[in-house]
């Protein structure tokens, strides 16, 4: 090509059209023609001669999207040979150079959701990798949610096996599983579970800059969709990132190598969600508020040289969750020189906060008796039944069994107020020794009518009988509607 001594040659990049076809982003920059778009500005299909070596089984796309090899966040790509995540295409680039010294050549961007050939550094269009791309980023529509309450239809991991979405496990790192009771019944709370659903819902969130509290939200709509994903490539999921996000955001308050309380980090979660949501106090300003905030009237005497005061303070206030206090254990052995196990009645616990009970409160300073009356209540109510109890010495744990109905408890008439019937929908339960033991929980999945128990990886039916002889820590009712 000859140009002429007024028009200075202009520098262009010499591209064989077979082997390296020109990225689209890119064609701009470097002056050459765009690639062929055909009717509605879609792009054709461009194919790559590398397709077949992907390898499904190897992907996970739970964990943190940061380079193996820098450790980097920026530019970070998956190889989808081995599964491994490496940084940049560019020539002196970990995932190029891993392309070349390996021969492993598709490559996914985790930010944009791209498919590249390397080292040609060309952009893949193929529509037999959207799997790949629905299982990164899965997106439910209105109807597809909607589906979810109504239809039981099982799915097929990569490997074969069966699995329903919604009820799947989740990975226990190594003492996490604290933390993983109270997401997996959280994600089943209808109204957060299709709030979260879909990202459009908390998408135009504002928040100050520099502020990582919005994380916490983002993570767990990633894990919702996630766990009720249906074209999953495995049958359980792993919360690293989620567990991440609270560890950064309750500045390690919560570990995932500690065990810990499920009813402490519960309490945090929900405030941290509804703080991230921009909720105040108004009980509609955010869905945790709108899912589990009810009203209490809380009525205080102070006790003046062992005799209470007639005058009494009455305090309006909100709640996310009642506590329930358990009669105390018996000291004594029965008869067989066996400890005996005390049983007690749901209706007995929630007595409490019929506003008649009075209980003394005792601080360094005062000496109280209060009395609680719930004047409000939430479509979703959570019961802490507390079973520990920290003295001087050590941590001890109440055994006693609450006896409980899983159908149409009416917590309305046990407070005093029109009838409220509430089913039972999560249970979480704690098996052994106060500080080494283990925490499982139950669900109740509504598009099959059944009962599951869920302990870290292992799923597996239960009946409803047995969830009355295990001893509940948390409880979510669902309030009955029509």
């Amino acid at each position: 090509m000859s140009d002429s001594d007024d028009n200075p040659p202009r520098k262009k990049l010499k591209v064989d059209a077979v082997s390296a076809p020109v990225d689209v982003d890119k064609a701009e920059e470097v002056d050459l023609p765009r690639p062929e778009v055909g009717k509605n500005n879609e792009r054709k299909p461009r194919l790559c001669p590398y397709l077949d070596t992907i390898d499904r089984s190897v992907l996970d796309f739970d964990f943190e999207k940061l380079c193996s090899v820098s450790l980097s966040r920026i530019n970070a790509y998956a190889c989808l040979v081995c599964g491994k995540y490496f940084q940049g295409r560019g020539t002196s680039t970990h995932a190029y150079l891993h392309s070349v010294g390996d021969f492993h050549h598709v490559y996914l961007n985790l930010h944009t959701l791209k498919f590249y050939c390397l080292p040609d550094n060309y952009e893949i269009i193929d529509s037999s990798l959207d799997d790949i791309k629905y299982v990164v980023n899965p997106i439910f529509s209105k109807n597809q949610i909607r589906a979810l309450d109504l239809t039981a239809k099982e799915s097929r991991a990569i490997d074969g096996t069966m699995y329903l979405p919604g009820v799947v496990g989740l990975n226990n790192i190594k003492a996490n599983d604290y933390c993983n009771v109270v997401l997996q019944a959280l994600c089943h709370v209808k109204p957060l579970r299709d709030y979260l659903l879909r990202e459009e819902s908390y998408a135009n969130v504002k928040r100050p800059p520099g502020e990582n509290s919005f994380l916490i939200v983002q993570r767990f709509g990633e894990l919702m969709r996630k766990l009720w994903n249906p074209r999953n490539f495995k049958v359980h999921v792993s919360p690293h990132e989620m567990l991440q996000a609270v560890v950064l955001c309750s500045k390690k308050q919560f570990q995932i190598t500690e065990q810990g309380d499920p009813i402490i980090f519960l309490s945090w979660f929900l405030n941290a969600l509804h703080k991230a949501l921009n909720g105040t106090k108004s009980p509609k300003s955010s869905i945790i508020n709108k899912t589990f905030l009810g009203q209490m009237k809380i009525f205080t005497r102070r006790i003046e040289k062992d005799k209470a005061e007639e005058e009494e303070n009455v305090e309006e206030t909100s709640f996310l969750y009642l506590t329930c206090d358990l009669p105390p254990t018996p000291l004594f052995k029965n008869e067989m020189m066996e400890n005996i196990i005390p049983q007690v009645n749901l209706y007995t616990l929630l007595s409490k906060f019929n506003g008649t009970q009075e209980k003394e409160y005792n601080t360094y300073k005062d000496n109280f008796l209060k009395r609680f009356q719930v004047t409000s209540l939430p479509p979703f109510l959570i019961l802490y039944i507390r079973r520990f109890t920290k003295n001087t010495f050590f941590i001890e744990k109440n055994p006693t069994i609450v006896n409980f109905p899983v159908l149409s408890v009416d917590f309305g008439e046990a407070f005093g107020l029109e009838s409220a019937p509430y089913d039972l929908i999560a249970n979480i339960v704690h098996e052994g020794q106060p500080k080494s033991g283990t925490w499982r929980m139950h669900m109740y999945h509504n598009a099959n009518s059944t009962w599951y128990e869920l302990q870290d990886l292992h799923v597996k039916e239960i009946l409803p009988q047995m969830l009355t002889l295990t001893e509940p820590y948390i409880q979510i009712y669902q309030r009955k509607t029509g």
